[in-house]
């Protein structure tokens, strides 16, 4: 196959499947149904044209036959006046009109034939069109119902996924809120137990504790300055180590004091 005949298919194809899309079989039987409406109006103006014919004949006929019988008259009157030769005469152009008269009557009997064939048509062809007509209708209306329900499912299908999206939104936060309340209860039994330590209580007792460090630092220093002040004497030394010991016992008596609090 070579490229232009392979690009006329891929056009051929796609035009296809555009022309599918943009059909409405609705519009394409109204289309066929008003072609059918012409197609019985030719039919029916063509009977009216054979009719219209035959009369004219009949019309002739009846003015000849009309002329022929008053020539018989005539060629009667011509006899009785003894005019042989008028009679004949009268009966001569009788014989031709008389001609004429067979040659239209046998136009009318092919004219009015066809007037009857082109009837009959003209009947079957009204049926078809009324047979079309119903069912043009009732495929319509499948059509639109069948379109209509189309659509509502398809409506139906977006609100059943997105409402799917929403109940697995709510399942997903619903799984995390129990498990934030069952570590927070977790916390809750370790921290009863004793199995962990409260964060306030343990912030609280390391700051007593760097509070006693503290005064016991202090407590040494006093001791020391104090001994640097008597001359470094074992009486000294011995009395500021009782001091030191005295704020000592002093600030843990504070300390415990203050946690009994």
């Amino acid at each position: 196959m070579g490229m232009w005949q392979r690009i006329s298919l891929i056009f051929r194809s796609k035009a296809n499947k555009a022309l599918d899309r943009a059909e409405d079989p609705r519009e394409t039987l109204d289309y066929s149904y008003q072609r059918q409406l012409e197609l019985l109006s030719k039919v029916r103006r063509g009977v009216a044209d054979v009719a219209t014919s035959r009369k004219r004949v009949e019309l002739q006929i009846n003015q000849l036959e009309q002329q022929s019988a008053k020539l018989q008259d005539q060629a009667q009157k011509a006899i009785t006046m003894d005019r042989e030769d008028l009679a004949r005469e009268a009966l001569t152009r009788k014989s031709g009109l008389t001609t004429q008269i067979n040659d239209l009557k046998t136009q009318h009997a092919q004219l009015q034939g066809e007037e009857e064939k082109l009837t009959l048509a003209q009947q079957r062809l009204q049926a078809k069109v009324e047979a079309f007509r119903t069912r043009k209708e009732t495929i319509k209306a499948t059509y639109t119902a069948a379109e209509a329900q189309t659509r509502i499912n398809e409506a139906m299908s977006g609100i059943g996924d997105e409402m799917g999206d929403v109940g697995a939104a709510i399942q997903r936060a619903e799984d995390k809120t129990a498990q934030m309340q069952a570590r927070a209860g977790a916390i809750d039994e370790l921290i009863a137990s004793g199995a962990l330590d409260d964060v306030s209580a343990v912030s609280s007792g390391d700051d007593i504790a760097r509070e006693l460090d503290a005064m016991s630092s202090q407590a040494d220093v006093e001791a020391e300055l104090a001994a640097l002040k008597a001359g470094s004497s074992p009486q000294a030394i011995e009395g500021a180590e009782t001091g030191g010991a005295i704020l000592q016992a002093e600030a843990e008596k504070e300390g415990t004091e203050g946690n009994q609090a």
